[in-house]
């Protein structure tokens, strides 16, 4: 051993090193000597402890940092408590990352004091895109001078190796290296992917992989040796805080613990296996490392001895901590929004009339010109054209490249990046170019953003607008013309909007804009221009610029003749996007016998106006453009059946396109598998014969 040790790290940076060590190595013992108390399933960072720790010592209140899983390391270098991880290990009350809802070392946190943590998922390598959304948001920030940091913010991503072969960490490591962004992807590799072993999962480690990156640049280090990863990893964040330039480090590692509690080595691995990562414990390198440099060896043995009996009496305390409260199982959904209630002008004196693909610009632009936070990207929608449907032109001149600009075919990136960007506090407005590729886009909406508010304890909900061109007509096809709401409807923690007029599209947009929860706007490509016969009406006096319409208001925009509702011979059309103009068109033959209401919101859904009129008319007709089995239309017909059964004339009906897997580009077939006014009034003359 070297005589230089204490030149490169100091002795008490080596000593805490070893107290940290020593406390999660008893941490894991005292959780597998209590299988029985340890009982939902957790991993430890059995064999990583030295390069977490030489990371978590490196970094300053203003970074940010995604541990995954096995990062608890991390957690204790960088201030936590073992107690506090422990209350996540046995999911209590008083967890303070997830009250109880996640599993262990999936941490988020706000804390001043500390790195800021964002929602962890555990679905491995899907941290790195929200993670780049973090640097992208602080480069961005920095830029437009929003913010001022004492030190200039780096952010870690933690992962591991066999999760580098994901899809979407490809796309976090392209847009980082395209954008230069000041982000460390920290790729711990232990050579095992739970059973699967790295000569089965891939060609190459992580460092060979991302030499194709140009400008990211990498380097390796052995993650077992305290004193050589401390060194490269002050030198990774020494550089990515000067430079701003992103850095992937490959950490070798050894996994002597569990791939989980769940999964338990002895299925899986043999004694050899065991014993060569075994002689790589970070632990024993360092403890041999401090007795060789004539650290006391009596000394070693208190530390070990004392964060024994720390972890002990952490774990006593934590497993006597309360359960939450059953009544606690329905917060932090969503976080409160202040947008309840409509206000401003809707309809301007001597105002004009304008399209609804103009009343999306507006609105943004004047969000955009009043919010510095505001950002706006996606496929296509720079200056260049301003969007394939003209929906963001004239913004990339008036607002430039930084703040407007064109993305890669990265759907899962343009979507899962906003969790980060809302967690520096920046508002995205984001485009997936066509409905029909949103689905690259479903595993970042589900995993990372739908969970974040309900997991984190409401620490970080993901305030985004996602706009999705959606809707069939003029001979779209099969990949341009899909209806995707029931697939999105299903997802819970996410906000779901569909208007079907230029002042409700304006009014909605800005109460997404000031809602601090994930939006999706669906907009339907037949009506921006109001280019397909009967949707004139789609174009509306354009509301003024404090008109804001909220969430969760749906609207009669056809009444029926009280007299006919008097006599029970009225009937209630619900419906939404493009099927409020076919209710329009269909309603003209019945002489004040059909109501119509626009939901205008699918999440949340205006049901106490629909109960209240179904209660009134007696029959009811659900009416969707997308395909009609197992769609959110037919779920909602069953609440309406459920909850004003007794009101009922007739069963409660719905109607929509046929079910086809995917919609016909030509125009013959494209209209019959479409509903239209002339198929929805004959379904109405039949349920008026109840």
């Amino acid at each position: 051993m070297e005589n230089t040790l204490h030149e490169k790290v100091s002795q008490d940076i080596l000593l805490k090193a070893y107290n940290h060590m020593m406390l999660a190595k008893a941490m894991a013992d005292i959780y597998e000597e209590n299988r029985n108390i340890c009982k939902y399933v957790h991993s430890t960072s059995r064999g990583h402890e030295a390069i977490q720790l030489a990371t978590a010592y490196q970094l300053k209140k203003e970074d940010w940092v995604s541990p995954y899983y096995r990062d608890e390391s991390i957690l204790l270098g960088i201030g936590f408590e073992p107690y506090q991880l422990m209350l996540q290990l046995l999911a209590k009350a008083e967890d303070p990352f997830s009250g109880g809802r996640s599993y262990y070392s999936h941490p988020s946190s706000r804390d001043e004091n500390k790195p800021k943590i964002i929602h962890q998922s555990s679905a491995t390598g899907m941290q790195t895109i929200p993670t780049t959304g973090v640097a992208q948001g602080i480069k961005y920030i920095q830029e437009f001078k929003l913010q001022n940091f004492e030190n200039n913010p780096v952010v870690i991503c933690s992962l591991g190796d066999n999760s580098v072969t994901e899809g979407e960490v490809s796309e976090a490591l392209q847009f980082a290296a395209l954008h230069q962004l000041p982000i460390i992807f920290l790729v711990q590799d232990n050579e095992w992917g739970i059973s699967v072993t790295k000569e089965e999962a891939r060609t190459c480690d992580a460092y060979d992989f991302v030499a194709g990156f140009t400008g990211l640049s990498r380097m390796r280090v052995d993650g077992t040796d305290f004193v050589e990863s401390f060194e490269a990893m002050k030198k990774a964040v020494d550089f990515v805080r000067t430079e701003r330039k992103p850095l992937v480090v490959c950490a070798k590692t050894v996994l002597i613990g569990h791939h989980t509690s769940g999964v338990r080595r002895e299925f899986y691995r043999d004694e050899e296996d065991l014993i060569k990562h075994r002689a790589k414990d970070p632990g024993e390198i360092l403890r041999k490392q401090l007795l060789e440099t004539g650290t006391d060896e009596d000394l070693l043995k208190q530390i070990t001895k004392k964060a024994r009996l720390e972890a002990e009496e952490a774990f006593e305390r934590a497993k006597n901590a309360e359960d939450p409260k059953p009544d606690s199982v329905m917060q932090h959904i969503f976080a409160p929004t202040p947008i309840t209630e409509e206000a401003g002008t809707r309809e301007p004196a001597n105002g004009e009339k304008i399209v609804m693909v103009d009343a999306a610009i507006h609105a943004i632009q004047e969000l955009m010109w009043k919010h510095p936070e505001a950002i706006l990207y996606g496929q296509d929608v720079g200056e260049r054209i301003g969007g394939v449907f003209r929906e963001t032109v004239t913004l990339g001149k008036k607002f430039g490249s930084k703040r407007v600009f064109n993305t890669a075919i990265q759907e899962a990136y343009i979507i899962g990046s906003t969790a980060g960007m809302s967690a520096v506090g920046l508002k995205p407005i984001v485009e997936v170019q066509f409905a029909d590729y949103i689905y690259p886009g479903i595993n970042q909406l589900i995993t990372e953003i739908s969970k974040s508010s309900y997991l984190s304890q409401g620490k970080f909900p993901v305030s985004n607008i996602i706009r999705v061109p959606i809707g069939a007509y003029g001979g779209g096809g099969p990949y341009h013309s899909g209806s995707v709401e029931s697939i999105l409807a299903n997802i819970k923690g996410i906000k779901i909007a569909y208007p079907s007029n230029a002042a409700d599209f304006k009014g909605l947009l800005k109460a997404a804009y000031y809602d601090p929860n994930p939006v999706i706007m669906l907009e339907h490509k037949g009506l921006y221009w109001s280019k397909v016969p009967g949707t004139e009406d789609a174009k509306t006096i354009e509301p003024a610029e404090d008109y804001v319409l909220p969430f969760g208001k749906g609207k009669v925009v056809i009444e029926a003749d009280k007299n006919e509702t008097e006599k029970g011979r009225t009937l209630l059309v619900v419906t939404y996007g493009m099927g409020v103009y076919w209710a329009k068109e269909a309603v003209k033959n019945f002489n004040g016998r059909v109501e119509v209401i626009d939901l205008r919101t699918l999440i949340p859904l205006d049901e106490e106006l629909v109960f209240e009129r179904v209660k009134v008319h007696g029959k009811c007709i659900v009416l969707t453009e997308e395909q009609l089995n197992n769609s959110f239309a037919e779920a909602f017909a069953h609440r309406i059946s459920k909850n004003c059964f007794k009101y009922l004339d007739a069963p409660v009906e719905t109607m929509g396109s046929l079910d086809v897997p995917a919609v016909p580009i030509n125009l013959v077939l494209e209209k019959e598998m479409l509903p239209n006014a002339e198929k929805l009034s004959k379904k109405i003359e039949e349920m008026l014969q109840y």
